[in-house]
């Protein structure tokens, strides 16, 4: 498509004038469609169509609501001042005096006005209360209580077989038991609107498991058939043994418990699923190695097809019996007046479908409807809009809706609808689309994108493209390039000619053999932070003012480090970054993130809010006085709990108090006189006189990071007034919830934090939608684009959802497993442009040198930013960047060592698709190793000083300095190793003489195995074989070893021989007269020069008051690994002679 104002220019001419039609817009990101709507609603405004009273505009957030209420307010001001009829004129200056009466919110801002003028007609209490999302899990946490403790009296199959599926720990789920059913329910609850029952079959699982377990019990004999210990496919099957021998004793003391049986079963699917060697050769004297094999494909088949029917049977099973747990949730939220978010959308659906009166009632109070982000409305919400636009106020399904011409204005982006696990439905955005189309709605497109500079716009088009391709199936939209406003430079370029894509590669991504993921999340965290701290320190580049196109400075508020996800088995994500962040004293701003009750900060307010509210609990009070609020110190509390005798609060104290323990009797005030007043005021004011008594906020704040901690310290303020506005009726009761916070990883507290707060935003991608940086930095690469199996299928005609409870997915859902799989990957696409599109100046995308990440959350963009295999050591200099080297991965594992350097050279490169440059970054040009920042900003603190002033503050920075002195000579000392630790083998010369005297023999040796493993079992057979031990005796040695070794009967032979013609060597017939013979003999000897020798003698025997010293070699004879063999053997003797005193010689035995 040609870039151009005039390809879209039409489109916006049409929606600010054509004001009778109604419109369908799909505007792409940063093409200014906020704007736009804002611009037909003025135009409405300002020609009389309506009145402001009479308008619904809806949008996504409340942030975006009262964002849009603003701009409205001021587009209204402009037009009045520019207007001059006098017609327009009254009626915009009516606009401005009543804006208040507009109807601008959230949808469910929008029901809940609807509710209250018809409670009645409605059926719910006229005086209802909205519960927000955590009011709302609050109750239902209170319901689930109930209902579990009435459950577990009754224990109904399905809780009870989920509950030994949980304990037995192969949910897949990290929870405990009952938080794993309780996190189902509240799944259930939220689509409780869909309550169609869920398909069960025909499972028994009785049957089942009896028809299973002769099968397990044949293979467990296979396995067990087979001697060889080290055998691999031995090995592989102990878990099937394991299995039998427990269900053998189990059941000689019980009845059959075909729960415990069912979870068992399910575990071993996996366990043999796990790849594994078959291993070669015989598997024992009974059963062939493929026989064994093809058993065990058969039970591990057998056990996958169980593991389906038995989970589908359990998700429809739990999903009957958790029904009586919404109802009971539905009955305490009726009893206390109160509608969740599902009951706003739900009534005010009904009562407007439904009620006819209140529908023809409803269509003529709002004329016109503005919906902004319409591609995340699901389908309940898209209903109730549609019925109130209809010409015709008879018509109920919202299918046949004709909207009244110029009442309905829909703004969306299909490409960015990434809410599906908000029940936004891509699928019905594009059939209603297509609906109001046959109906006569017009559908316009916004292509020209005023936020990011040319190169980031090239590099969207170039990637997504051929991924969006409109596929009706998965919903997909078909992709509708980004355009550049104009053809200047700016549009062509990056700001101020530098670069405008980065890719930021892991320096470290190699595990032991292959590319690993913890590598890459272990160096990852380092590498962004320190491009972050060159980027706003070093490097001189600007970015464009929000406000203007002002080129200034990047600072950290510009920067915006964006994640596909927060936690990851359990494990917070963005912990490292923070620290890495904070070691370089960059500030941040972490928002919504499920790490925020590990925060420090936090998890030192909820200590000592646990001391406060149980002062008997010593070990809470220790903390309290430990933390940061009180900050005293281990030692001196350990004196004054030796003195005292307890840490209790309301222990009284003698009247001569050490001065020393003044401000732990101070502390303990506190904490008595904040428990005595807990309860008789609100909990917000224990809160901050607990921070003011502690001195907190100045604390908090002089922190590295000091406004992220304070919002956060702040936000436990906003938490204690949310719990008393909603349940909350005692300071235990908040204790206690947040106790029950932190221990739970899907708790999400955001603090409320200015747009323009100094510091890097930490979000994931979802609540940076609507939001754009100068900087953009995709981290997380780790993550899949997908999740392995979908969650959920949905039927709006049945009303039927199926959800993966507990890991177990419904029969309903394993119907449709295939193509739920391939929406969540399309959606998993439009994720990726929505975290791409966020970026105005700069976008960073991290990646690996050696090549694209398939699977990766990011991998949509690989052809964006990699250039062709063959151009990977091709590279242009990059402009405004320091020197780079010559790789983008700096370690490899030691079996690369040699081969030729294979990353992407870091320099400018063209990508495989696209016109645009992308700078590939060299690591190695960041500073990677940054000490970790602790404490206060004392440096900040202590240049407010003045010069030669006598204060406190000097003496402790001479204090400071002398103990970085002496602990950076402490270090340096630690750094150089006391006793150097060698062994024999090392390239470490012995003393001079040594190796020259040690002579060679060998034994004949014909054709044979090679090898370790050869050797090894030569080296064993020789050391416990008698020198007079005949064939059969060494035959019995060399099977016995050989079974351990895993070694064939060929290797067994060859050893047999070479040991035999070995003890008629006349070196081991020597070795046979001798009174004093060790074998394998361990040496420890200390040379002044090399170190300390650690070595194990294959033989040293006495001979006429001398030493003899063999070592056996089974390798082939080499010149070069001669001169090392004997340097061994030449320490070897040093250390004899060492130990005994006595001389010694040495002998090399070639076998």
């Amino acid at each position: 498509m040609k870039a151009g104002r005039a390809n879209d220019e039409p489109a916006r001419r049409r929606i600010r004038t054509s004001l009778d039609e109604s419109l369908i817009v799909e505007a792409a990101a940063g093409a200014g469609k906020t704007t736009e709507l804002l611009h037909r609603i003025v135009n409405t405004l300002r020609a009389g169509k309506t009145t402001v009273d009479r308008i619904v505009a809806v949008t996504f957030t409340r942030k975006a609501a009262g964002e849009l209420r603003l701009r409205l307010r001021i587009e209204l001001d402009a037009a009045r001042t520019s207007a001059r009829d006098l017609v327009e004129i009254r009626n915009l200056e009516d606009a401005v005096a009543r804006l208040e009466e507009a109807h601008i919110g959230t949808i469910h801002s929008f029901c809940a006005g609807l509710l209250r003028q018809r409670p009645v007609e409605a059926r719910i209490a006229p005086g209802f209360e909205e519960l927000d999302e955590a009011a709302a899990e609050r109750l239902y946490t209170r319901a689930f209580d109930a209902w579990i403790q009435e459950a577990l009296g009754r224990m109904p199959d399905g809780l009870r077989r989920a509950l030994s599926r949980a304990a037995a720990g192969n949910s897949r789920e990290d929870a405990g038991p009952l938080e794993q059913i309780r996190t189902a329910g509240w799944a259930l609850v939220q689509w409780r609107d869909f309550p169609e029952r869920w398909r069960r079959g025909d499972f028994n699982q009785r049957e089942e498991i009896d028809r299973l377990l002769p099968d397990v019990d044949a293979l467990s004999r296979m396995a067990e058939s087979c001697r060889i210990v080290s055998d691999p496919l031995r090995k592989h099957l102990r878990c099937v043994v394991d299995f039998a021998a427990r269900r053998h004793r189990a059941e000689q003391f019980r009845p059959r418990d075909y729960d415990a049986l069912e979870s068992q079963l399910i575990q071993l699917s996996r366990d043999l699923r796990r790849r594994q060697s078959k291993g070669r050769g015989k598997f024992s004297t009974e059963f062939s190695r493929e026989a064994v094999v093809a058993a065990e494909e058969s039970l591990s088949a057998a056990l996958v097809a169980f593991q389906r029917r038995s989970e589908a049977d359990l998700a429809a099973l739990l999903h009957d019996e958790m029904q009586s747990l919404v109802e009971r949730y539905e009955a305490m939220k009726a009893g206390l007046g109160r509608l969740d978010f599902v009951d706003l959308l739900i009534r005010a659906r009904d009562l407007i479908r439904d009620n006819a009166e209140v529908r023809r009632f409803m269509q003529e109070q709002f004329t016109h409807i503005f919906v902004d982000e319409f591609q995340d409305t699901d389908p309940v919400q898209a209903e109730l809009l549609v019925l109130l636009s209809a010409d015709d106020p008879l018509e109920t399904d919202w299918r046949g809706v004709r909207p009244r011409p110029g009442k309905l204005f829909l703004v969306g982006d299909p490409k960015q609808s990434i809410y599906r696990f908000r029940r936004a439905d891509i699928l019905m955005y594009q059939d209603l689309c297509r609906l109001l189309q046959e109906k006569g709605v017009a559908k316009e497109h916004l292509t020209r994108s005023f936020r990011a500079v040319g190169p980031i716009q090239e590099a969207v088009n170039a990637a997504f493209a051929p991924e969006m391709n409109g596929d009706p199936e998965t919903g997909q939209p078909a992709y509708v390039p980004l355009e550049a406003p104009d053809h200047s430079a700016k549009s062509k370029a990056g700001a101020d000619g530098q670069p405008a894509i980065v890719v930021l590669p892991a320096p470290f991504p190699y595990g032991a053999y292959n590319i690993s993921n913890d590598k890459i999340d272990k160096c990852l965290p380092q590498t962004v932070a320190a491009f972050v701290d060159w980027l706003i320190r070093e490097s001189g580049w600007k970015v464009r003012n929000f406000q203007s196109d002002e080129l200034i400075p990047v600072r950290s508020e510009h920067v915006a480090i964006l994640f596909r996800r927060f936690m990851n088995w359990r494990a917070d994500m963005t912990r490292e970054y923070v620290h890495a962040l904070e070691a370089r004293n960059i500030p941040h701003l972490l928002w919504g993130a499920r790490s925020f009750h590990r925060r420090e900060e936090v998890e030192t307010v909820r200590a000592a809010l646990n001391a406060v509210e149980w002062p008997d609990d010593e070990l809470s009070v220790y903390s309290a006085l430990r933390g940061a609020l009180f900050a005293l110190s281990d030692s001196l509390l350990l004196r004054y709990r030796e003195w005292a005798g307890s840490f209790h609060p309301f222990r009284p104290r003698p009247e001569n108090l050490e001065k020393d323990f003044e401000p732990v009797a101070e502390a303990l005030g506190i904490l008595a006189r904040l428990h005595r007043t807990r309860n008789r005021r609100p909990i917000v004011e224990t809160v901050h006189e607990l921070l003011e008594a502690g001195r907190a906020h100045a604390a908090f704040a002089l922190r590295p990071s000091g406004n992220q901690a304070l919002a956060n310290v702040y936000r436990v303020c906003d938490l204690a007034r949310s719990y008393e506005l909603s349940d909350g009726f005692s300071f235990r009761g908040f204790v206690d919830r947040l106790n029950a916070l932190s221990e739970r990883e899907d708790a999400v507290e955001s603090p409320v934090l200015e747009e323009r707060a100094e510091g890097v935003r930490i979000m994931t991608l979802h609540a940076a939608k609507g939001l754009e940086f100068p900087v953009v930095i995709l981290a997380d690469m780790t993550a899949n684009l997908t999740t392995r199996a979908p969650d959920k299928y949905v039927d709006a005609d049945r009303r039927l959802c199926a959800q993966r409870l507990m890991g177990c997915s419904p029969w309903d859902l394993l119907d449709h497993e295939e193509i739920e799989h391939k929406r969540d990957a399309a959606e998993g696409v439009r994720v990726a442009y929505v975290a791409a599109t966020r970026a105005r100046d700069l976008l960073v995308v991290t990646a690996v040198g050696d090549g694209p990440r398939e699977g990766s959350w990011l991998s949509p963009l690989n052809r964006a930013i990699y250039p062709l295999r063959k151009e990977f050591r091709s590279s242009e200099p990059a402009p405004k960047c320091p020197k780079f080297g010559e790789a983008t991965v700096l370690a490899r594992p030691v079996s690369y060592d040699g081969m030729s350097e294979v990353s992407v050279k870091p320099g400018a490169h063209r990508p495989q698709a696209g016109q645009h440059t992308v700078v590939w970054w060299d690591p190695a040009a960041l500073q990677l190793d940054v000490d970790v920042s602790f404490g206060l900003r004392g440096e900040e603190i202590l240049k407010a000083e003045k010069e030669g002033e006598d204060s406190r503050a000097a003496e402790g920075t001479a204090q400071y300095e002398r103990w970085k002195s002496r602990r950076q000579q402490a270090v340096e000392r630690g750094r150089i190793p006391s006793l150097r630790v060698f062994a024999a083998t090392d390239i470490v010369e012995p003393p001079p003489g040594y190796a020259a005297r040690v002579q060679v023999e060998r034994v004949a040796r014909a054709g044979r195995p090679k090898g370790a493993r050869f050797g090894s079992l030569v080296h064993l057979v020789l050391r416990d074989s008698d020198f007079m031990a005949s064939r059969e005796s060494i035959d019995r040695i060399a099977r016995s070893h050989a079974r351990l070794l895993n070694a064939p009967e060929e290797e067994i032979q060859a050893a047999c021989s070479a040991v035999a013609a070995a003890l008629r060597h006349p070196l081991l017939e020597r070795a046979g007269r001798s009174s004093r013979v060790y074998r394998e003999l361990p040496v420890v000897i200390r040379d002044e020069l090399a170190g300390l020798l650690e070595a194990v003698i294959d033989l040293a025997f006495l001979e006429n008051s001398c030493w003899i010293v063999v070592d056996f070699k089974t390798d082939a004879e080499d010149p070069q690994r001669l001169k090392k063999y004997r340097r061994q053997v030449g320490w070897y003797v040093r250390a004899v002679e060492v130990s005994t005193g006595a001389p010694a010689s040495g002998w090399l035995l070639h076998m």
